[in-house]
């Protein structure tokens, strides 16, 4: 058996300790990867920070980490999509409910992963690169794709459709848009190349500096989400010459509030929401209560209760969105088997955001946590393994 280590979190609100780890063989329908780069998430951060507030169904000492890209080590039973030394990138469901959580944990050398939440990558594509992928363009295609979320057609469909249209002769033109408020996050950036793929305009907001970006992953109009006028902005670009918008995504802290005014300003009726209106990370990493809990929990509250308020007279649904949801629905094979192994291979994909490596060994994870921690942008935190 090979020897495994990981950086365990022993005890609410701790400092992750790197010391050995068992070595676990896959299941059916599973595969080991030896991890060559990981890359980091608020939810790890949020865990790591609040004690059992959220995950409280992780037992001590767990390992976190959920974004993972290294080479097959080992193959189960059933699994034939995969090889012993592919290189693969992967969503790690360790801290998910009735998983494995030891073994299926990410911040690790050797994660057990589900077969199903893998795909191969090519061999120009750097495992940091990669790393970037996992939980993001999962919680962006759920949102988009999912039927109790956005609920929009797949980008497989859009293609064949586009192919019949060719074949012909007739010219083919986005009439439908699709809103995503926070364009330059993790999931922002996969939800604007998801909706692209799949045949949607997108606009999109984010800082000046990183408009470009925005373009060059697929959106037609970007707005700066600070300007005093971006609501209005972005309902006037959303529907010009007609254009119907099917749905907002809203990502990041406070996103929710502006992302629901657009949908009543379009007339969309479903808002997917991937981020609390309060930010955790404010939260003191620290046992006992704290005015600042108080304060967050008490703005939390409030900010939700007034946003179904303001949902409910305009006949809009607004749902979180929760990343891991779609291995148990049809968008996770969709994604994972169907749609990213061919975007990637042809280079139609783009891994998104740009990875910020901190540093290599799993001694640096607390380190990259910690530069999280305190704010990136545009970015994804990542360790080489």
């Amino acid at each position: 058996m090979p020897t495994n280590s990981a950086a365990w979190l022993d005890a609410p609100f701790g400092t992750l300790v790197v010391r050995e780890a068992p070595y676990t063989s896959p299941g059916a329908g599973e595969i080991v990867v030896r991890n060559r780069a990981v890359a980091m998430n608020p939810l790890d951060v949020v865990k790591q920070s609040t004690g059992d507030l959220m995950y409280g169904w992780l037992p001590y000492s767990m390992i976190l980490g959920v974004d993972v890209a290294g080479e097959v080590m080992e193959v189960g039973a059933g699994v034939t999509r995969f090889a012993v030394g592919d290189r693969v990138v992967g969503y790690a469901v360790g801290m998910e409910k009735k998983r494995n959580h030891a073994a299926e944990g990410g911040f690790q050398n050797y994660t057990v992963l589900r077969a199903l939440l893998a795909a191969p990558i090519p061999d120009s594509m750097a495992f940091e690169d990669a790393a970037v992928l996992p939980l993001g363009i999962s919680t962006a295609a759920s949102a988009l794709f999912q039927k109790d979320q956005l609920g929009l057609r797949h980008p497989l469909a859009v293609r064949q459709a586009d192919a019949a249209t060719e074949r012909a002769g007739l010219a083919a033109e986005p009439r439908e848009a699709v809103v995503v408020w926070g364009g330059s996050t993790s999931v922002g950036s996969n939800a604007i190349q998801l909706a692209v793929a799949a045949g949607y305009t997108v606009v999109t907001t984010a800082s000046p500096r990183n408009h470009d970006r925005m373009r060059e992953l697929g959106a037609t109009h970007v707005f700066d989400y600070a300007s005093p006028t971006v609501v209005a902005d972005v309902i006037a670009a959303a529907t010009t010459s007609g254009t119907r918008v099917i749905g907002v995504l809203a990502v990041g802290t406070g996103s929710a509030e502006p992302s629901v005014a657009i949908a009543a300003g379009t007339g969309a009726k479903r808002v997917a929401m991937a981020s609390p209106s309060v930010s955790f990370l404010e939260l003191p990493r620290r046992k006992g209560p704290s005015v600042t809990f108080v304060r967050v929990m008490a703005r939390l509250v409030a900010s939700n209760v007034a946003l179904q308020l303001r949902c409910i007279p305009r006949g809009i649904r607004a749902r979180f969105v929760w990343g891991s949801s779609l291995m148990n629905n049809e968008v996770g094979p969709m994604l994972w088997e169907e749609f990213l192994p061919a975007a990637l291979a042809e280079g139609r994909y783009i891994a998104a955001p740009t990875a910020q490596v901190i540093g290599s060994g799993l001694e640096q994870v607390q380190t990259a946590l910690d530069v999280l921690g305190r704010g990136v942008s545009a970015r994804k935190v990542v360790v080489s393994l």
